[in-house]
């Protein structure tokens, strides 16, 4: 059965509508897990789960667009994901190109930014090249920004932010007096951006997995055994409705 959650009912009166879209979650970030096992139920080829789940992402952007949410960070390539097979490695890589090409147009209609966390040094040049050149076309959009983290791990960010801090010390540009959590968040990747509000895990798995470590403190975490290409709108609402539902006290009572 449609699960229809309460802030997305019809013929709601504005002021209705307003309250219902009250405590959402300002920036949803998402570990898209289980694309192999659901090729594999299928009897299909992982590259397949892959392809599958690149559809699903558009489908989540258009959702988060239209539920209003700011920042939608997407775990799209680890650092760890260099130990799958080579042919694996290869496909991933080509989906941000792949994936860019088919739907700019669409996120470039709908005001979404392109912004990405990671090493990007070490990319193939294809893959670059799309990524730098959806910047380009979306960088004056203010609405949804769409934030693909790639060949992203949270211990190497937290290392390159100490390395960095480290030189400004070293050449008087900062003091240790200074240092406070705001002062090192600006150097992350993520720094000029709000934490995640919400943090989404599909597949049935339970962990972080090198993830936004320092920057999920404070987030709320939703785990759904739904396999990431079966990953609906629907249940992307139940998330964020699940969220609503929540009272954060941040340490306080």
């Amino acid at each position: 059965m449609s699960m229809k959650l309460p802030f997305f009912k019809t013929k709601k009166t504005k002021v209705e509508e307003e309250n219902e879209l009250d405590n959402i979650p300002k920036h949803v970030a998402i570990i898209m897990d289980g694309n192999g096992r659901w090729a594999k139920k299928r009897g299909l080829p992982r590259l397949a789960g892959h392809k599958e789940g690149m559809e699903v992402v558009q489908k989540i952007v258009k959702t988060a667009v239209n539920c209003h949410v700011d920042i939608l960070t997407l775990y799209a390539f680890s650092t760890e994901n260099w130990r799958r097979p080579k042919s694996e490695v290869d496909y991933l890589l080509g989906l941000p190109k792949e994936f860019l090409h088919i739907y700019l147009p669409e996120l470039i209609e709908n005001n979404v930014k392109i912004e990405t966390i990671g090493n990007m040094d070490v990319l193939p040049g294809h893959t670059k090249k799309a990524v730098r050149y959806a910047k380009e076309k979306t960088e004056d959009n203010d609405g949804l920004l769409l934030n693909f983290a790639l060949n992203y791990g949270s211990r190497f960010e937290i290392i390159q932010a100490i390395r960095r801090l480290v030189t400004d010390i070293d050449s008087s540009k900062l003091t240790l007096d200074n240092l406070d959590e705001h002062i090192f968040s600006e150097y992350l990747y993520t720094t000029g951006l709000s934490d995640p509000d919400l943090l989404i895990r599909t597949s049935g798995e339970q962990r972080l997995s090198n993830f936004l470590l320092w920057q999920l403190a404070y987030t709320e975490f939703w785990f759904t055994d739904v396999l990431w290409p079966d990953f609906s709108d629907e249940t992307f609402k139940k998330a964020l409705y699940d969220y609503q539902q929540r009272k954060r006290r941040y340490g306080g009572v």
